[in-house]
């Protein structure tokens, strides 16, 4: 992990960011930092400010204070497309994925491949399928069986490994984040997905992961930032900590005592 060496810089930097809905502070003065190569997972009760802040990395919502850097470089996103411009993407637990469609339809939904022949332009579907074949495996190490089904009738591990081939197709993804990617998976799926994670960071990104399972997080995760009523209340690095060190953290438990 990049996060080792001590001359290492964070490739990620959020600082003081907070957000306002009206007279609801969801977030206040959240610092953050994740580097190349490692796996920041985020965790916290509903209501803690997760999604808020993932939202914000990911250009859905502008803070209402604070700032962000990408490799030593501030940036200004005012939607999800200008998160992708700059090298930032997200699946989401729903995965966003058109059920009715193949695989290779999903991965290239919305940047359809096409081709020109005596003026016609039409959709360039080998390609498209050649393309997802060799994201699937190159990238990820996963090989469907067909690519002639629906994407419904794929297991929730492949269909997981299609949205993050979607994602990572993108020339200059830097940052992928994952919001509860095991939440509907069994122990079988959920290895599978954990493997693809391990492999994404094998790769160099940065993969913020948001999980209600401590479990997940202490398979996969390098460090964990830990959420409370819109602060953060701590950040442990997971060779050195307990899941009971992060329980306390989500549930106050030194505020307690």
């Amino acid at each position: 992990m990049s996060s080792g060496t001590k001359d290492a810089e964070p490739l990620v930097v959020m600082r003081n960011i907070s957000k306002r809905f009206g007279g609801v502070h969801a977030l206040s003065q959240v610092n953050l930092e994740a580097y190349a190569g490692e796996v920041l997972a985020i965790v916290g009760d509903n209501g803690a400010g997760k999604s808020t802040l993932i939202k914000i990395l990911t250009g859905v919502y502008q803070p209402t204070e604070g700032e962000i850097f990408v490799g030593g470089e501030q940036l200004v996103m005012n939607s999800h497309s200008d998160a992708i411009d700059q090298g930032i993407d997200a699946v989401y637990q729903t995965l966003a994925l058109a059920d009715h469609l193949d695989p290779a339809a999903n991965m290239f939904l919305g940047n359809e491949l096409t081709r020109s022949f005596l003026g016609i332009t039409t959709l360039d579907n080998k390609k498209m399928r050649t393309e997802t074949e060799r994201v699937l495996f190159e990238r990820l190490g996963v090989r469907l069986r067909s690519l002639d089904v629906p994407t419904a009738s794929l297991s929730g591990g492949q269909r997981q490994a299609v949205a993050i081939a979607r994602a990572v197709y993108h020339e200059g993804l830097r940052v992928l984040v994952m919001d509860e990617p095991t939440a509907a998976l069994g122990p079988q799926e959920t290895a599978r997905t954990l493997k693809l994670i391990k492999t994404l960071k094998e790769q160099g990104l940065v993969v913020i992961l948001i999980s209600h399972s401590l479990d997940d997080v202490f398979e996969v995760a390098d460090r964990v930032h830990v959420q409370r009523r819109g602060k953060c209340a701590g950040v442990v690095k997971v060779a050195d900590s307990s899941q009971q060190d992060v329980l306390g953290l989500i549930v106050g438990a030194e505020e307690a005592a």
